[in-house]
């Protein structure tokens, strides 16, 4: 992509990170959330989010100053920390992230068009399919023309998600009831969310889900009139957001007990304003997400095309991912990212995948990507690697990648066993495209400790797999 003609200030980099944070998951959060936890778990999850999230912000922060050369996105941070095959994991499983994100809002599109054509359900019945399968091409071909910028739809994206959430909850304080909120703070009339730690534990990977995205802001780094910018920018964008986030949460949960909003079709944002002022309510979230849907379609199909050129530039991914057309749109990397878009929503049809529990597993793709970025981040520190004459900035940035890392591992921990093996499952199959560009270079495919890590893979993709054909396990 072009650079652009002039530096950005500090307005502009936080608008570009909170335009690069808040996308469908916010119109579906009350849902979301209400569906594994109540309010009391929800505060803690919330908080402990809010603390991951930030030292996380700060550890990609850190590494774009410390490490201006490693451009190729998160992936490069694990390539150059640990090896071939951890960057090449990470490329791979922030790849299948963002387009199972895109399989996700495909789903939660349809599923808000059928509040008003019943015939597309919840986004996964044939007719929601089909329609995916028809837009999905029709933005395929809009990206293979070479679009990939286009101020207008960013414009009207920006303002479809700003307006109804500003609005949403301006009218959600003064509906908000205290009796509500605290009806059940701790879940125990309902004993199927679980203890208050499975309730904080089953929240974490929708939490993580709506601040995907917070990486991206170092990307603007070189555009920046001031390099501090993007830091402040960091960490403003991600105040701004955490604070509509949580109020858009919280404020529902005075409106809507927790056994009501788990019950919501999403995007459940509409449901909830439709109880307080009525049909126009629904009505106002629903244009403003499907607008908002169709713009970071466009953006996140480019951006998963982009993950896999990017990597194969640098030999992470065979050659032939290298492949642009005329317009400089990486082709084959286009074709491979919306084939598999493709095959996993007809898979949404006859498993009856849920937004929520797409989202759960593209939200678990993300999280080795996210380790080892903090490990690397951590790693530095412990070395002092790039802070000579620096010894405050080490001791802090040491404080920040263990918190960073301790966030991360938590969130695997969160995540549970069953996302652990789907993901090995999706994980596994990469190793073939990764032999493909280590046999171009002619190098070894592995070292001997990425045989076990491979091994260990494999072993967990064999269980999923069973899993998946005896029934316990479900997509």
């Amino acid at each position: 992509m072009s650079e652009a003609p002039g530096k950005l200030r500090l307005g502009a980099l936080v608008a570009l990170v909170v335009g690069s944070m808040i996308g469908g998951g916010i119109f579906s959060l009350p849902q979301n959330m209400a569906a594994s936890a109540d309010v009391g778990a929800i505060l803690i999850g919330w908080a402990i989010t809010a603390v991951g999230m930030l030292t996380l912000a700060f550890v990609f922060q850190t590494l774009a100053n410390r490490k201006p050369d490693l451009d190729g996105g998160v992936y490069a941070y694990a390539k150059a920390g640990f090896g071939d095959y951890m960057g090449f994991s990470s490329a791979w499983g922030y790849w299948i992230s963002a387009w199972l994100g895109n399989v996700g809002y495909f789903v939660l599109l349809f599923s808000t068009l059928g509040y008003f054509f019943p015939i597309f359900g919840e986004g996964n019945t044939v007719a929601a399919v089909i329609g995916a399968s028809v837009l999905l091409w029709a933005v395929h071909l809009l990206v293979l023309r070479g679009i990939k910028e286009a101020a207008f739809i960013n414009l009207v994206t920006t303002v479809a998600k700003i307006v109804p959430l500003v609005l949403f909850i301006l009218i959600a304080v003064f509906a908000f009831k205290l009796d509500i909120f605290t009806a059940d703070i701790w879940g125990l009339k309902n004993p199927d969310l679980g203890s208050v730690m499975n309730q904080v534990r089953n929240m974490m990977l929708v939490t993580v889900w709506v601040f995907i995205g917070i990486e991206g802001a170092s990307i603007f780094s070189a555009r920046a009139e001031k390099r501090s910018d993007v830091g402040k920018a960091t960490v403003i964008g991600f105040v701004t957001v955490l604070l509509i986030l949580v109020l858009v949460n919280v404020l529902s949960l005075g409106i809507l007990t927790q056994p009501e909003l788990a019950k919501l079709q999403n995007p459940s944002m509409a449901a909830v304003l439709e109880h307080v002022v009525g049909q126009w309510g629904a009505v106002l979230i629903s244009v403003g997400l499907v607008i908002s849907l169709l713009g970071a379609l466009l953006s996140w199909v480019l951006l998963c095309a982009e993950i896999m050129f990017a990597a194969a530039k640098d030999n992470t991914m065979p050659a032939f991912l290298r492949k642009e057309n005329a317009n400089q749109v990486p082709v084959n990397a286009l074709w491979l990212t919306n084939a598999m878009v493709q095959i996993f929503l007809v898979i949404t049809l006859f498993s009856a995948s849920t937004y929520l529990s797409l989202i759960y597993l593209a939200t678990s793709m993300i999280l080795v990507p996210y380790l080892w970025s903090a490990a690397y981040a951590f790693l530095l520190a412990v070395r002092g690697e790039s802070y000579e004459g620096a010894p405050g900035e080490r001791q802090k940035d040491l404080i920040i990648g263990a918190i960073a890392l301790i966030y991360a591992i938590w969130l695997l921990y969160a995540g549970g066993t069953k996302y652990l093996l789907l993901s090995a499952l999706l994980y596994a199959p990469g190793a073939i495209l990764f032999a493909k560009a280590k046999m171009e270079i002619n190098k070894p495919v592995f070292t001997n400790v990425e045989k076990l890590i491979f091994a260990a893979v494999v072993v967990g993709a064999l269980v999923a797999a069973y899993g998946l054909y005896d029934g316990f396990l479900t997509l």
